[in-house]
């Protein structure tokens, strides 16, 4: 075996659906400055009142979708890390959470024992974010000089729009559009306007109605919604969609900020108002079915969705350890570049 180590990071989950989990979990990720952008006196204040009341009602949404073996989104990245094993054939195979465990500097730290040097550090994020992509990067750097480990690492870039990672979802959706249904939903996890805006000094986000099909490279390089829209669009065409039977939304809105539109809940209630009666749902910025999926769409969207005059709403499964998602990795993976 070589000594060039594939490092898989994901969100995270709290250790289990105890509220006292729940709530040092969130507070590790809302306290994350790449999450909430405020100075640390302003963020520490409205995350300690968002950690009043939030706690108690995540926990009880955890405990609806918690499997047997624990956190859907741990389980099933671990399946991920299990079937990329048998396909990195550079070296070791590991898998840590940007929040909880197993944490990024403790795995780093066990391949820095087992004299790994080189690192391809795996964001499983398609799309880019600071709040997913950045704070990975920026974690492992921290982790690297704080133990002054002698590695160097190679970065999976955001695959937003890879024909591996277009052919993945394709072949993992297939069988759920290959059904009979009304309208396709594509909803994406949202974020606040201004992380869009403060990544733009050309001011060219959210000027107008067509802002993300028509931005520059250079914008284009760091904004999330476009690229949300660039993957909706390039899945769209590949399954030979319809305008008309897909569209585009973003969920998990947090706080009272402005977040970018249109929202999956609003979505919901228009689709069931123009007689939309089988809705299916993909969340194409999630590669692991977590409780934004699993919840947040398929129970709560689910009864929103009937509540406002629809009959189905069924969640098409995220990419998980599908085995054309698990080739698209490798390949992705295999030709990372070295990061500066």
């Amino acid at each position: 075996m070589s000594n060039h180590a594939l490092l898989l990071v994901n969100l995270g989950s709290p250790a289990s659906t105890e509220v006292a989990d729940v709530r040092r979990y969130l507070n590790q990720f809302l306290m994350d400055p790449y999450v909430v952008d405020l100075p640390w006196p302003l963020r520490r204040l409205l995350v300690s009142l968002i950690l009043i009341k939030r706690p108690a009602a995540s926990a009880h949404a955890y405990a609806s979708i918690w499997w047997e073996d624990g956190s859907p989104l741990v389980v099933l990245s671990k399946r991920l890390q299990a079937a990329m094993k048998a396909q990195w054939t550079h070296g070791p195979v590991e898998l840590a959470m940007r929040y909880g465990e197993p944490s990024i500097n403790t795995v780093l730290q066990r391949l820095a024992a087992q004299g790994i040097k080189q690192v391809t550090l795996a964001p499983l994020y398609p799309q880019f974010a600071d709040s997913t992509t950045t704070t990975v990067i920026e974690e492992a750097k921290r982790a690297v000089r704080a133990g002054n480990l002698d590695m160097r690492f190679s970065l999976l870039a955001p695959f937003y729009d890879q024909p591996e990672y277009i052919d993945a979802l394709v072949e993992s959706a297939k069988p759920y559009l290959e059904q009979d249904f009304d309208h396709l939903l594509l909803s994406f996890h949202g974020l606040p306007e201004r992380h869009l805006r403060k990544l733009d000094p050309s001011k060219h986000c959210l000027k107008g109605p067509d802002c993300c099909q028509t931005a520059p490279p250079q914008v284009l390089a760091t904004c999330y919604r476009a690229q949300c829209m660039r993957s909706a669009a390039a899945f769209a065409e590949r399954m030979g969609l319809r305008p008309e039977q897909w569209s585009v939304s973003f969920q998990s809105r947090l706080g009272r900020d402005k977040w970018i539109e249109p929202y999956t809940e609003s979505r919901l209630e228009e689709l069931a108002g123009q007689g939309v009666k089988k809705l299916l749902v993909m969340c194409p910025a999630f590669v692991a079915d977590c409780i934004e999926t699993l919840e947040e769409i398929g129970d709560r969207g689910l009864e929103q969705f009937v509540a406002a005059g629809g009959e189905s709403l069924q969640l098409v499964p995220c990419l998980n350890d599908h085995p054309r998602w698990v080739a698209a990795l490798k390949t992705l993976s295999e030709r990372a570049p070295l990061m500066l």
